[in-house]
């Protein structure tokens, strides 16, 4: 129905891209699809911690996968169904893999430009395409199937695709343990325009000298640039700067 509806929208269609845990949603699509428009691409998207049809395809039989993990758990599946699996080797025209980080940025650009709320698994689509692994011209169909998210969950993919997306700095400062440092390293870090969200000293790490401290730090950023240009502050301040 999906595909019907697509195809009947926008007849001059190229790729459709969706999940695959089982294969009966990418299976059904590419029934459908190719039976109007044999020429449609349709290519699944699998997480890469538990991505069970690339070696199944390579292997010619469903194969089962020794363990699986994944925040993607709708499409978590361990084996492939015999009667999916003949569709989707004789139909669908590739399947990738994407990362968990993957993931946690098209769930962020979703809920923050699209402000659609989407679960991990019906992401993956957009994910695969932000990401580069699927090369698709316009027009290109991204299935998002599904909104069921724990919002406890949903909470630490936000922090986790912010992190991905480079806007959620983590770093550890090692300065000196002295009257004014703290307020120094944050005033440098507010010459950058960045926010700090949390301090946390340091004084029991062993490799830490005499009247030294660390400085655990959590910044929001604008983006990867936007980090690099705080830690070279600190960097050319003369803090010693290392990744959490």
């Amino acid at each position: 129905t999906v595909a019907l509806e697509i195809l009947e929208q926008v007849p001059q269609v190229r790729t459709i891209v969706t999940g695959v845990g089982g294969g009966g949603l990418v299976s059904g699509l590419a029934v459908a699809a190719k039976a109007i428009n044999p020429h449609v691409r349709v290519i699944g998207v699998q997480a890469a911690n538990a991505a069970a049809f690339p070696p199944s395809l390579v292997a010619g039989e469903p194969t089962r996968l020794a363990s699986f993990s994944t925040i993607a758990d709708g499409i978590a599946v361990g084996c492939p169904g015999e009667i999916t699996f003949a569709h989707v080797e004789k139909l669908v025209d590739e399947i990738v893999t994407v990362t968990e980080e993957d993931i946690s940025r098209a769930l962020l650009m979703l809920l923050e430009r699209g402000k659609l709320v989407v679960e991990p698994a019906g992401a993956v689509g957009v994910a695969a395409l932000l990401a580069g692994v699927v090369e698709a011209e316009p027009p290109t169909v991204a299935v998002l199937s599904g909104g069921n998210i724990d919002p406890l969950l949903l909470m630490r993919v936000i922090e986790h695709g912010l992190a991905a997306a480079g806007r959620y700095l983590r770093v550890i400062v090692r300065c000196g343990d002295r009257p004014g440092q703290l307020a120094d390293l944050l005033g440098k870090i507010a010459d950058q325009h960045a926010n700090v969200v949390d301090v946390v000293h340091q004084r029991q790490n062993p490799h830490l000298r005499l009247g030294e401290v660390e400085v655990a730090l959590s910044v929001e950023t604008r983006g990867s640039e936007h980090s690099d240009q705080v830690v070279g502050a600190l960097r050319a301040s003369g803090y010693i700067v290392s990744f959490a």
